[in-house]
């Protein structure tokens, strides 16, 4: 492919060299350079590809794209100015896979909370209908039966790029892709015109020397969704909604509590089975029927409605929507595990002290005989996280079961030691087991009937980082092994 045709969508200057030359590959790593690749000089928080042009020369790169003015390059390297870099990165792998997204129907969801639940239940109904489609998100993505671990929310430009043209070469139609706010951000969905922008809900949250400046920068990031897609779906219901709106270029359509939104709920209900807690409620508007779904928590009514919404527009097939969100599970985000008939199990990511509350409060509604949440913090990371976890817990929980997480670095006993600090200012009863499997067993083993028992913080994560190796754990194996054993089997 011939540099020129990479970059016919950008404004540039030819500092050195020539851009009617033939290029081999992509590349934003320079790690993964090689003969007549084309180099694109990222900059992140703790790196400037600036830095790299001399090694990737040396690997054999034939051009550079750079937003800084550089010196001492080799006098065969072709060198083209932009202004900036994340931006030119997104158009040229779109040009570099030929413009995958242009084939392929794209659904982005942006929002504080939901986005992980609502492309699940979103990519079940459309599958259920026979749409073939795609999932890119914080858990993982999936091309048909491939499923790949995710690093970021969102990946790179070019990596989205990449994955939708292997799920074009894979028969896929659709794919529904979380769209973080680092995202819109840092450019890496920069040139999409997604064919659907969905918004969730905002709140304050991702501030930081590393991510947002201050909430405003924040909510202006999400807010671009609606100012690059076709149809905009959105939450009236949420907070600093008619900020996130202004200015929004696609068509509207709206969801909530009110009769007046396009897809209202209505006679909402939690409702308790053995084993499972869940949520019905009416639906009204452009589709009317009854909706039940078997999780818990009043969120996942917007997360439903949402999805709704969204699937309206591919089919209205009303038995297999009702049918396809009934059985949604989504890993690790208050998934339940079926293991018994006398109490609730189920396993949630909930890792800070704000979440931690939400999914307590959210489980505190279906009035369980007992509340017991189990959970650890992760090591090298803020020992306020910790109290304040511990806090959460006693004033939340009838008992809090402390145990280990990810210890990396520190000691696990100390890890444990600074959430017994935060639990002990409140009036929860606790105990301390400081291997994992071993207090999932006592949580089990000392169940009592019409318990909610919720084991917080690992979510999909399928290990434990320990000394800087990652050990395979998935809390989902630890409890079949427990659940084996005769001692376990007899008070199930």
């Amino acid at each position: 492919m011939l540099l020129k045709d990479l970059l016919k969508k950008l404004s540039y200057e030819v500092i050195n060299g020539s851009d009617d030359i033939e290029v081999n590959n992509l590349q934003n790593d320079s790690r993964k350079v090689s003969s007549r690749d084309v180099f694109v000089c990222i900059k992140g928080a703790g790196f400037d590809g600036h830095n790299f042009i001399g090694d990737v020369s040396d690997k054999g790169a034939i051009a550079v794209i750079v937003m800084d003015d550089v010196k001492d390059y080799n006098e065969n390297l072709t060198v083209i100015k932009v202004d900036d870099t994340r931006v030119a990165l997104a158009y040229m792998a779109a040009a570099f896979f030929n413009n995958p997204a242009d084939e392929i129907t794209t659904i982005g969801i942006t929002g504080t909370k939901g986005k992980t639940t609502t492309a699940y239940m979103v990519r079940s109904v459309l599958e259920s209908v026979g749409i073939k489609t795609g999932l890119i998100g914080t858990i993982e993505t999936i091309i048909g039966d491939e499923k790949i671990p995710s690093k970021n929310t969102t990946p790179e430009s070019f990596d989205v790029h990449r994955l939708f043209r292997k799920m074009l070469d894979n028969g896929i139609k659709c794919v529904v892709m979380e769209v973080s706010s680092q995202a819109l951000k840092y450019h890496r969905v920069e040139g999409i015109e997604f064919d659907y922008g969905i918004f969730t809900n905002l709140e304050p949250d991702h501030i930081g020397p590393n991510e947002h400046e201050d909430f405003d920068d924040y909510k202006n990031a999400k807010a671009k969704l609606l100012k690059q897609c076709k149809q905009g779906i959105v939450n009236m219901d949420a907070d600093f909604i008619e900020d996130v709106l202004k200015g929004h270029t696609c068509e509207i359509e709206t969801f909530g509590m009110k009769e007046e939104y396009d897809f209202s709920a209505s006679n909402i209900k939690l409702f308790t089975k053995p084993g499972k807690l869940g949520i019905s409620y009416d639906l009204s508007g452009k589709l009317n029927f009854p909706v039940e779904i078997n999780v818990p928590g009043k969120f996942n009514v917007y997360n439903s409605l949402c999805a709704i919404a969204i699937c309206s527009h591919f089919t209205t097939d009303k038995e297999k929507i009702e049918k396809a969100l009934l059985d949604i599970s989504v890993k690790g985000r208050v998934e339940m595990v079926k293991i018994s008939d006398r109490f609730t199990l189920m396993i949630d990511y909930a890792h800070n002290a704000m979440s931690l509350e939400s999914l307590l409060d959210c489980l505190r509604e279906y009035n369980p005989k007992r509340l017991v949440v189990l959970f650890g913090c992760g090591g090298n990371r803020s020992k306020d996280r910790r109290f304040e976890m511990g806090e959460v817990a006693s004033n939340m929980a009838d008992f809090t079961i402390v145990t280990s997480d990810n210890p990396r670095f520190e000691k696990p006993e100390d890890i444990l030691n600074d959430i017994i600090t935060g639990i002990k200012k409140g009036p929860g009863k606790y105990i301390d087991i400081l291997d994992r499997k071993e207090a999932i067993r006592y949580a089990i083993k000392n169940s009592q009937d019409g318990d909610v028992i919720v084991l917080a913080g690992k979510g999909h994560e399928d290990y434990q980082e320990i000394e800087g190796v990652k050990y395979p754990m998935d809390e989902r194996d630890l409890i079949k092994d427990i659940i084996s054993e005769d001692e376990i089997k007899e008070i199930l």
